[in-house]
């Protein structure tokens, strides 16, 4: 399993638009082969931050998605970012 979670800054005005923009992108990722979840979320403390959590059962299930990214709009409300993949080998219960 593949985990991408992290959060990317936009500025605060710009939040509520640019996770409305996302919502295309979030439909078809959680229809893409292999997507066990994909979310966006607004930061409950932060008004310019943005909550990024994606489960993918495999690399080639999230590269085949993936594809070219967010479009150049998008690309261009994000400050800075911090997201990470990790490779989780086993799941447990809580």
């Amino acid at each position: 399993m593949i985990i991408v979670a992290g959060w990317l800054a936009v500025t605060p005005e710009a939040r509520d638009a640019y996770l409305e923009g996302c919502a295309e992108a979030v439909r078809l990722a959680r229809e893409a082969p292999g997507c066990l979840e994909y979310a966006l979320g607004p930061d409950l403390l932060d008004s310019g931050r943005v909550t990024v959590y994606e489960r993918w059962e495999t690399d080639e299930d999230l590269e085949r998605f993936r594809g070219s990214g967010p479009s150049g709009e998008q690309a261009a409300q994000i400050l800075s970012a911090s997201v990470a993949r990790y490779r989780i080998s086993a799941v447990e219960a809580p």
